[in-house]
C-alpha cells in the first residue's frame, strides 16, 4: 500500500518518525512530506509538494491550521482515506474530504499498524 505521510520529520522522538519506521518495515511504500528535509531509514523528506499517483492512504502529524495549506494537494491525490492522528483532528477537512468520497479516521496511525488493522 502507498501511504502518503505528512509531518515526517528526522527527529526520532517525534511520533511521525516511528510511524514512517513502522510503516516500512510493515511493508508500505511511504512517500514522507515534512518542513526540513532529511531521510528517514533510506526514504527521503521531501519538503516541496510533489506530484504522486496510487496513494492509498494519507496519515496527518500537521496540526488543523497547518493542514489549510495541504487541502487541495491531498484532495487531488484521491486517496482512498485520510488518518487524523491525535493533535491533528480537522472536522472542516473531514467534512471536505468525505463530501469528496474520501474515508476519515481520527485515529493513531501506530495503533493501527500494531493492530493490523491499518
Amino acid at each position: 500500500m502507498k501511504v502518503l505521510l505528512i509531518g515526517a520529520t528526522k527527529n526520532p522522538e517525534r511520533t511521525a518518525f516511528t510511524a514512517a519506521q513502522r510503516l516500512k518495515s510493515k511493508g508500505h511504500e511511504v512517500i514522507l512530506i515534512g518542513n526540513k528535509p532529511g531521510e528517514i531509514d533510506g526514504n527521503p523528506i521531501h519538503t516541496e509538494k510533489i506530484p504522486l499517483e496510487g496513494i492509498d492512504t494519507v496519515t496527518l502529524y500537521i496540526n488543523a491550521k497547518i493542514q489549510k495549506e495541504y487541502y487541495d494537494y491531498i484532495l487531488s491525490q484521491h486517496p482512498r482515506r485520510i488518518i487524523f492522528n491525535p493533535g491533528t483532528e480537522n472536522a472542516d477537512f473531514k467534512k471536505l474530504a468525505t463530501t469528496q468520497g474520501i474515508e476519515t479516521e481520527n485515529a493513531c496511525t501506530l495503533v493501527l499498524l500494531s493492530l493490523n488493522e491499518f
